[in-house]
């Protein structure tokens, strides 16, 4: 899936993970295959992954934990 960013911000990538979830005192999720993220002044986290979905993740998790890929950095940035 081809990225495209007309948006202006910057978006680093994070293509080494398999996978990220975010927990909220309520509720978790998990996004697969996230490609590329961008995080805001506010603390917001925008990621794009392989399917072509876009995901906005309001700041306010209190826990978030992602897979590495094989061979891929734990802590990349």
């Amino acid at each position: 899936m081809e990225f495209r960013n007309n948006s202006g911000l910057e978006f680093k990538d994070i293509s080494s993970e398999v996978s990220r979830t975010y927990h909220f005192a309520q509720r978790s999720f998990t996004i697969d295959e996230p490609l590329k993220l961008n995080v805001s002044a506010s603390g917001g986290h925008r990621i794009f992954d392989a399917s072509g979905k876009s995901h906005y993740i309001p700041a306010g998790w209190l826990h978030l934990e992602w897979v590495a890929k094989e061979d891929a950095p734990h802590f990349d940035f």
